[in-house]
């Protein structure tokens, strides 16, 4: 491989399917900074993340377009094809900053129809590809933390469909019914996932280096999870769908919260014994948005539940998140940039 061209080929050949979690993530620590007030950093962060969101729709057009055959490879294999569901997330999130920084309902709304149109097209591709294979891997192989993306792309529609309830005021209880459900089946989805995970990383043999930084998604999903019931509840006033259900979400949504809040110290654990007992060199890998999303997630989701639970000491601790999104963000970011410099313009091997 010595030229340019043949590099970039070899990016769209080999494009990962959770590439848009750096969307997922650049848009979550966007809208975290603007619950924290961080009004400059939270548009800026928007802008950035549009510009991501339509590069990586090209790269992908452009791969199923010359490259199909590794496009399907993914898509029915157990471990990456999971990856393909962060579109759907990315493109919920990115119709939420539409709505929360830019006050933009029409673009929220498409952006709303178009990952509704993924959630269904995706979500029973996927499986279905995934459920009809003949030849199907091991728990252990076949599993890791993207599959929890399933129950995160579900809850970002939750969100999005409460969002832009405001644009259809004549099917209010429709649409708020509708992201109830929602997140009712992102939830149970996500406890049975991350129930598979738990069962995997406890009874089977786990190296250092098969702990990925997309594990951290265990506490990404039930942050996320947060962020939806408690967007539920702050829409349930005056509604007939939603209002008898207030206490049962207010519960349901601190249950979430507190296990986010319980996976962090595990994985943090976890992730030290990776890098510092496994020795894991820490090189740049779309997996690492992974983490970034979650520390995004839960602080986002913890300065809104503060809000419904007016606990000010929740606010103190989703800033202190806010911060540690924000640094991770930029250092993830720095390693995406070296290791795309690094692939495309490295010095071509010289043949002896």
């Amino acid at each position: 491989m010595n030229t340019l061209a043949d590099r970039i080929r070899t990016l769209i050949a080999d494009l990962s399917p959770a590439c848009f979690a750096l969307v997922m993530s650049t848009g979550i620590v966007s809208l975290a900074c603007d619950l924290a007030g961080l009004r400059l950093a939270a548009r800026s962060l928007f802008w950035l993340n549009l510009a991501f969101y339509l590069i990586l729709w090209l790269l992908t057009l452009l791969r199923l377009i010359f490259y199909p055959r590794n496009l399907w490879s993914d898509f029915s294999h157990h471990a990456r094809g999971v990856g393909f569901f962060t579109m759907i997330a990315a493109t919920c999130i990115l119709g939420s900053q539409m709505m929360i920084l830019k006050n933009a309902g029409a673009w929220a709304v498409a952006f709303w129809v178009l990952g509704l149109v993924l959630g269904l097209l995706l979500i029973y591709g996927v499986l279905t590809a995934l459920v009809t294979r003949a030849d199907k891997p091991s728990l252990a192989a076949g599993l890791n933390g993207n599959w929890l993306v399933l129950a995160v792309s579900i809850q970002s529609l939750s969100i999005l469909t409460c969002l832009v309830v405001t644009q259809f005021p004549a099917h209010r209880e429709e649409l708020l019914f509708m992201a109830l459900c929602l997140f009712l089946v992102g939830s149970m989805l996500s406890i049975w996932v991350i129930s598979l995970i738990f069962h995997r990383i406890l009874f089977f043999p786990l190296e250092p280096q098969a702990f990925e930084p997309s594990y951290w998604i265990m506490a990404g999903v039930d942050a996320i999870t947060t962020l939806a019931g408690a967007t539920l509840v702050t829409h349930s006033y005056d509604s007939r769908v939603l209002e008898p259900l207030i206490h049962f979400l207010s519960g349901f949504t601190l249950v979430f919260w507190a296990m986010a809040t319980c996976w962090i110290p595990f994985l943090i654990i976890l992730t030290a014994w990776r890098h510092l007992v496994g020795r894991v060199r820490l090189v740049y890998a779309p997996s690492y948005w992974g983490m970034v999303f979650p520390l995004g997630m839960y602080a986002a989701c913890t300065l809104h539940l503060a809000r419904i639970v007016h606990l000010s000491f929740l606010q103190k601790i989703g800033f202190g998140f806010v911060y540690a999104a924000l640094v991770l963000w930029l250092l993830t970011l720095g390693g995406l940039v070296r290791s795309l410099l690094g692939s495309l313009w490295a010095r071509p091997c010289q043949a002896k």
